[in-house]
């Protein structure tokens, strides 16, 4: 979990400021993807808010409750990481269909994709009878 701690915080802290900034349109004109103002991709991109306050949401819950020693941290960590995938997987597949590949959004998009991939299949095997719910550090 020492690992997966870290990628959480980053990622639900990330998510977070990214939309106070979007919010408060702090992020540079110049950072913008193209068509920006357009009607259709503002809404397009408002429409990843739930996802992704629920992706943090759920990421820091399963913090919480690591620390409490509860063992419903693995389904909830398990819940974030594969939406955390799905984020990263539905943004680049839209910017693909618009043939847009600006290397300022497919990055940290491919990392949302990627990154649930290490930590998905050791949430997923079982803890053994009498194993305390904090498997092997990961």
């Amino acid at each position: 979990m020492t690992t997966l701690k870290w990628y959480f915080l980053a990622v639900d802290v990330a998510f977070i400021l990214y939309w106070l900034m979007t919010v408060l349109h702090l992020i540079p004109h110049e950072w913008l993807f193209k068509d920006y103002d357009h009607p259709v991709l503002v809404a397009w991109n408002w429409s990843f808010l739930p996802l992704d306050l629920l992706i943090s949401a759920t990421g820091l819950i399963s913090l919480r409750q690591y620390g409490q020693n509860r063992s419903s941290w693995r389904s909830t960590a398990l819940i974030s990481l594969v939406l955390t995938f799905c984020s990263g997987l539905q943004a680049l597949a839209f910017w693909a269909i618009r043939l847009d590949f600006d290397p300022l959004w497919w990055l940290p998009n491919a990392f949302l994709l990627i990154y649930p991939l290490f930590f998905i299949p050791k949430l997923l095997v079982p803890t053994e009878k009498g194993e305390k719910s904090r498997p092997r550090a990961f």
